[in-house]
């Protein structure tokens, strides 16, 4: 979507005949120089066909139509081979960063809170031939202390090099790792259900701690024993703790990563080393010129599919991995103090993957300063912006703006991505378009599942279309479901349309201590290949691409028999500068949608200022007058993005605390939980619906 152009039409027309001229003189040159036309033709080919020929597929890409990859090399079949690997290749090559903390202090903020702020020095790097023998030697000391080959160890820390360290510590010494969500529910049901971790389990014997060991811990039962991770690796340095390893199978189990918990209870993916390579080796297909010259930044959980996947492919290759926080990603990042560097000043990563929430926030954060520049700085600003969304449009470049007027937006994220991966959730096309445009580089968006590796499909770096998320990856088949309830059949025009199955190497084993939800979930075919049922509605375009349209549990029928696509509504709600989240909400019983509103508070205090309401944050948002003044804005927003009469919330409620991780109403990639959001506004629910 164009922005508008605010500026006296005699000058944008001056404008424009320069601009003009400005192409045909350059175009030449540039077209032949970049190889742009080779681009184009990428960006136009067909990229993934029906093996079956028939409307439903299964798809499959253009680039293994006879049959699915399965590993990056010959003979590196478990995750051990693919560090040793990559040890062996790149022994001095930096491979894990993490920044010195030079000094912490604490800001007092003018409402009296106070905010712990970090000054950070420079990464200090182990070298991958230094990572591989940490990892070594701390999975040699944990089998020194008595852990053995497939029993399960938790674990439970925040995105780091010690989490990467301790996970291939497992992958070789063939000890199953669970990854535990951050929030308290999630985390009290993973450990009792692997038995891994918990007071009251009486295998429990280590506990070790990533920093120094504590030298108090009170109420800690006895017979449990806490050690640094130091010390484990001390420990398995020794000479006579060096004994042959039980190596690990294809077959075995790598990891029992917990989904996000989003419609329910979160549920243990058994994940083997085999499903976990055939995934990122179809991931690092998609990534052009990947290589040892590439820096990746993590900073999501690597609890998470897409975090751990991503590193996994870095590493695969060589690449450098810097580690990052969501509060100290960037200069202007919450823990960083006023004046100094984030992390990604400091890396400037050439890699990076954002979960869509991320990306809507800098799109909103940079369009809320574009808002506040003077007259002509924005209509320099809007002007660049919509002649680059042309071109991109056509497949072209634009060189000189980007260097004029994008460099310090692209400086954000430190200057060199070359590509953005995003997952996680759907990507709004406004939010994928402007990080085209002002980070200079293409937007990946992938679709993948924990019960998939996080592998699915990515769409090409040269594809600069929007709403899509790509074709099959080289390990995955596609086939379209007919799901008469929903009305979606891979016979409908102009494209076929139903629910998304995954099969291939990539789809996991199934989940742990869960027979039900398999035999719902996972299907294996005649030819032995394996399937999972995503619950998600696509559709397939004519270049082999998936669309994601819809999902089974989002939709809702109204008391007049329409149905609502809550994702839909909220999809296109949260491109409203006005909001900063949302929950769509819908009884069967009601003939109308209703929603739940984290505004935006700068833009809600401008609103109230506009509209004579005086009062705090929170009493704006309980004031029905607010309540009204957003609903209206709400409304045209929606009626302006074509939303139906009946998808339009007819009442809402506004809510002045943020959702996050810590609160449990989002998902650690900051998912709604639905089933979480309905208790905790239960009162306004039938409020809303007249019930009080």
């Amino acid at each position: 979507m164009k922005l508008k152009e605010d500026i006296n039409p005699l000058l944008l027309q001056v404008f424009r005949s320069v601009v003009w001229v400005y192409s045909v003189v350059t175009f030449l040159p540039w077209y032949f120089i970049s190889g742009a036309g080779v681009n184009q033709a990428r960006a136009k080919r067909v990229k993934a066909r029906s093996i079956s020929g028939l409307p439903a597929g299964p798809y499959r890409s253009v680039n293994c139509i006879d049959r699915l990859v399965l590993t990056l090399h010959q003979g590196v079949d478990t995750l051990d081979k693919v560090f040793e690997y990559a040890a062996s290749h790149f022994p001095n090559r930096d491979c894990l960063g993490t920044r010195e903390l030079l000094s912490e202090e604490d800001e007092v903020q003018p409402n009296g809170k106070v905010f712990k702020k970090v000054i950070l020095g420079q990464y200090k790097w182990l070298t991958y031939e230094e990572a591989f023998n940490e990892s070594r030697f701390f999975g040699s000391g944990l089998a020194a202390l008595g852990q053995e080959p497939k029993c399960n160890i938790a674990i439970f820390c925040e995105t780091r090099a010690e989490w990467i360290v301790t996970a291939q510590a497992c992958f070789m010494y063939n000890f199953p790792c669970e990854s535990s969500l951050w929030n308290r529910p999630a985390i009290a049901h993973g450990l009792n259900e692997t038995e891994a971790i918990l007071l009251d389990v009486p295998r429990l014997r280590h506990i070790i701690i990533v920093d120094s060991k504590p030298t108090n811990w009170p109420d800690m039962p006895r017979g449990i024993m806490v050690n640094s991770m130091a010390a484990v690796q001390e420990i398995g340095a020794k000479p006579e703790h060096s004994k042959v390893r039980s190596l690990p199978l294809p077959t075995d189990i790598a990891v029992i990563m917990y989904t996000s918990g989003s419609t329910g209870i979160p549920k243990g993916v058994m994940i083997s080393h085999s499903n976990l390579i055939a995934g990122i080796t179809g991931m690092a297909e998609r990534i052009p010129n990947l290589d040892e010259n590439d820096t990746y930044i993590g900073y999501l959980p690597l609890a998470h599919v897409l975090e751990l996947s991503a590193e996994l492919v870095c590493i695969s290759h060589g690449c450098r991995i810097g580690y990052s926080s969501p509060q100290t990603l960037a200069d202007q990042s919450t823990k960083i103090k006023k004046g100094s560097k984030g992390d990604t000043s400091m890396l400037k990563p050439t890699l990076m993957a954002a979960v869509p929430e991320i990306m809507d926030r800098i799109y909103k954060n940079v369009m809320t300063k574009v808002d506040e520049m003077s007259r002509l700085q924005r209509s320099l600003f809007i002007l660049a912006y919509n002649y680059k969304m042309e071109q991109i449009s056509k497949g072209y470049g634009t060189p000189l703006c980007d260097r004029l007027v994008f460099h310090k937006v692209r400086s954000l994220l430190g200057g060199n991505t070359r590509i953005l991966l995003s997952g996680g959730a759907p990507l709004s096309p406004a939010t994928q378009r402007f990080m085209n445009i002002c980070f200079c580089c293409p937007v990946g968006q992938g679709y993948g599942l924990t019960e998939t590796c996080g592998a699915g499909t990515i769409s090409d770096m040269w594809d600069y279309s929007t709403g899509r998320v790509g074709a099959p990856l080289v390990c995955s088949d596609i086939t379209l479901k007919d799901w008469e309830e929903g009305g979606y059949h891979s016979t409908d025009k102009p494209n076929p349309r139903g629910e998304i199955l995954i099969g291939g190497p990539n789809v996991t084993m199934g989940y742990y201590k869960n027979h039900t939800k398999n035999q719902d979930d996972f299907f294996v075919d005649e030819k032995g290949q394996r399937w999972f049922c995503t619950g998600d509605i696509g559709e397939f375009h004519p270049d082999g691409c998936l669309k994601i349209i819809d999902r089974k549990k989002d939709l809702v029928k109204l008391q007049a028999g329409e149905y609502v696509s809550l994702g839909k509504v909220e999809a296109v709600l949260k491109n409203c500068p006005l909001i900063d989240n949302i929950c769509a909400y819908a009884n069967s019983d009601q003939s109308y949608v209703i929603g739940f509103v984290v505004p935006n508070q700068k833009q809600l205090t401008t609103l109230a200022v506009q509209r004579g309401v005086p009062g705090s944050l929170e009493e704006l948002c309980n004031s029905t007058d607010m309540e009204f003044e957003v609903l209206r804005v709400i409304t045209e927003a929606a009626i302006a993005d074509k939303l139906e009469r009946f998808e339009i919330p007819k009442k809402i409620r506004l809510s002045a605390e943020p959702w996050t991780p810590e609160t449990g109403l989002v998902t650690d990639a900051f998912k709604l939980k639905r089933k979480e959001l309905k208790t905790h506004y239960q009162d306004d629910i039938e409020r809303m619906y007249g019930g009080k």
